[in-house]
């Protein structure tokens, strides 16, 4: 009797438990149609909504925006040449392949040349040391348009000290540039190209980048740096955010608030694209800040950072080096505050004025002695070179702002000066930094530090 109940309890068993999985198996059917059903619909509609967020390009290359207010518009400069701004992309659109964002972002970089003249002293088979000239490659993004320039930003160390830029675009086109506007503390600059000088093809082949949000970065989120790697034309890396606002120690001083990848940067990267799987420009890369002695630690200013310096920069005036007869001379002695002497003695990184040149168009301004200059039109400076680099384009006659530190106490006051530059009314004043008598004021202002802020 009790084998025979058993086996009924046995059975009864086996038959619920087949039940139940039977019943199980077809609710997991269901909930995958279920699943299956809902993704594609939601797939249609990104992909609705994504044919409808803008019109690609016409056939002049220009980008046009979209209609709606809640669609991902094209980061671009829009307006004429005096009225330009960042627009950024206000939505977030479909995470992408690193192939599909690498077809996308190579038409938006480009590949710099710059050409430098330096001094070359010493002796050579060739003779007497002279002047040479060499290239250096870098990278840069193309950021917008005005109604005749092609905007494009870089770093600034990218196109410092150069007599030629040339941009080649991704269709393997060179073409001229000039500085709009550079910005020596935040290492950005933005160079521009005439669109008079840009065949049709290339307008057609090129893109604007698209900027995103840096500040929604998470660590190990997955990005594409994209940039003129040892100067071998474009070349496509990508890792994951290992860090955010990382604080880098250069020859310069302390680059703060950078993204760090492993991505790879290397030299001629400097000024290309770091993106996210969206495709959108979230950093500007900079290779000087990595190192050859460790690997895996590239970094990037954010593009949140960068677009605030970018808009300034973008509404400058693009300019020509002017003739030497023609150039503006403000008419003061001044020093480099470097990041080491800075900290050594309590000051400002920026450009020292130790003496005003009388009957200069320093001496006829609120400039005083001992003001500490770190802006000039302002385009934030941190060396005398990155100063007379500025210099070398404006004009005799054209006022200017300058932005200074003023010590006041143990602090400093920020004030600006106007100034209305002068013609240089003895050419070897350019050359005071380099006399014995600007290095004897040099030498007092030295003397001078511990009391520097004593007045």
């Amino acid at each position: 009797m009790y084998r025979h109940n058993l086996g009924k309890n046995v059975a009864a068993i086996v038959l619920s438990a087949l039940v139940f999985g039977s019943v199980s198996g077809l609710a997991m059917v269901g909930v995958t149609k279920a699943s299956q059903t809902i993704e594609a619909h939601t797939e249609a509609a990104a992909d609705a909504s994504s044919s409808d967020a803008f019109d690609r390009k016409n056939s002049a290359g220009e980008m046009i925006a979209g209609q709606e207010n809640n669609t991902v518009s094209n980061a671009l400069f829009s307006g004429n040449d005096d009225n330009a701004t960042v627009r950024t992309a206000s939505t977030t659109g479909a995470v992408k392949s690193v192939t599909e964002i690498a077809q996308d972002a190579m038409p938006q970089v480009v590949s710099i040349t710059n050409t430098i003249r330096y001094k070359q002293y010493g002796y050579s088979i060739f003779g007497n040391g002279g002047e040479t000239e060499a290239a250096a490659s870098g990278s840069g993004v193309i950021v917008g348009k005005t109604d005749s320039e092609l905007l494009i930003v870089t770093n600034h160390h990218v196109i410092e000290g150069s007599t030629e830029l040339s941009v080649q675009f991704v269709d393997g086109e060179s073409v001229a540039a000039e500085i709009k506007g550079e910005d020596s503390s935040a290492d950005l600059a933005v160079i521009a190209v005439k669109l008079s000088d840009m065949s049709k093809d290339t307008l057609s082949a090129i893109e604007i980048a698209e900027f995103g949000d840096s500040d929604a970065l998470q660590v190990g989120d997955q990005v594409v740096a994209i940039g003129n790697a040892l100067g071998y034309g474009q070349s496509v890396t990508t890792g994951i955010i290992s860090a955010k606002n990382r604080d880098v120690e250069t020859s310069e001083g302390t680059e703060s608030g950078l993204l760090q990848t492993d991505a790879a940067i290397n030299p001629g990267n400097s000024g290309g694209a770091l993106l996210n799987m969206e495709g959108q420009l979230i950093g500007i890369n900079v290779a000087k800040y990595s190192s050859t002695d460790v690997e895996g630690m590239g970094y990037s200013i954010p593009s949140n950072k960068a677009k605030e310096v970018i808009n300034t920069l973008a509404l400058k005036e693009t300019r020509s080096k002017v003739s030497e007869e023609n150039r503006g001379y403000l008419g003061i002695q001044a020093k480099t505050i470097d990041s080491a002497t800075a900290e050594a003695y309590g000051m400002i990184e920026g450009v020292y004025v130790y003496k005003i040149v009388e009957g200069s168009a320093a001496a006829n301004s609120d400039l005083q002695e001992k003001d500490i200059i770190v802006k000039f039109d302002d385009q934030s400076v941190t060396s005398l070179d990155d100063m007379q680099e500025l210099l070398n384009r404006y004009s005799a006659g054209e006022t200017i702002n300058l932005t200074v530190k003023r010590p006041h106490g143990s602090d400093y006051d920020e004030v600006t000066v106007s100034i209305t530059l002068t013609a240089n009314p003895d050419k070897a004043a350019d050359r005071s930094e380099n006399t014995s008598d600007s290095n004897q004021n040099f030498r007092n202002f030295v003397q001078e530090i511990p009391q520097y802020f004593s007045n």
